[in-house]
């Protein structure tokens, strides 16, 4: 395993490999298909973004409702190619990955590696587990969206797998299914 720790550099994003089984500790932001629109009206209206996308990790993710003595609920994986429309312009604005499940189109691998970003994916299934590697969560933008607002999360040794890398290799190429 490899640990990585976010706000990604260049040289961690150029040093990862299609197929790499990482630990990513630091901030990452929610973000599922009403928060990518959002985004994408505020970025073509030139607005100011909820968070710094440079170097940043989007999880798409709807987490449940924390229950009693819990930091945040179910934290699973989201569908990554529902944001797929919404991925290259993220990407060229300097987004440094992508968590989510399940295949990129052409399009977002493409923009991947034209602007040297990353995908992962991590387990679908899993969102009680994956729960436990979040230390804490506070929705920053969108709250009326409820479980696809943007949060802010601090996570440690969240486990992950490099599905794109930033030369526009996959985990496909490697033989393995995602």
């Amino acid at each position: 395993m490899i640990n990585i720790k976010t706000l990604l550099t260049p040289k961690t994003i150029n040093n990862l490999k299609a197929g790499d089984l990482v630990y990513i500790s630091g901030v990452i932001y929610t973000a599922r298909d009403r928060a990518h629109q959002a985004l994408s009206e505020l970025i073509y209206k030139g607005k100011k973004l909820p968070f710094e996308v440079k170097g940043s990790v989007i999880y798409y993710c709807g987490p449940t409702p924390a229950k009693k003595g819990q930091v945040i609920g179910s934290c699973g994986p989201t569908t990554s190619s529902r944001m797929d429309s919404y991925a290259p312009l993220l990407y060229k604005l300097g987004l440094a990955a992508t968590v989510g499940k399940g295949e990129r189109d052409e399009k977002v691998i493409a923009a991947i590696k034209k602007y040297r970003g990353v995908y992962f994916i991590t387990w679908g299934g899993c969102g009680a587990y994956l729960n436990s590697f979040v230390k804490s969560s506070k929705i920053i933008a969108f709250k009326e969206f409820g479980a696809e607002a943007i949060r802010k999360l601090e996570v440690e040794n969240l486990p992950a797998v490099v599905a794109v890398d930033s030369r526009g290799r996959t985990l496909q190429g490697t033989g393995c299914r995602v």
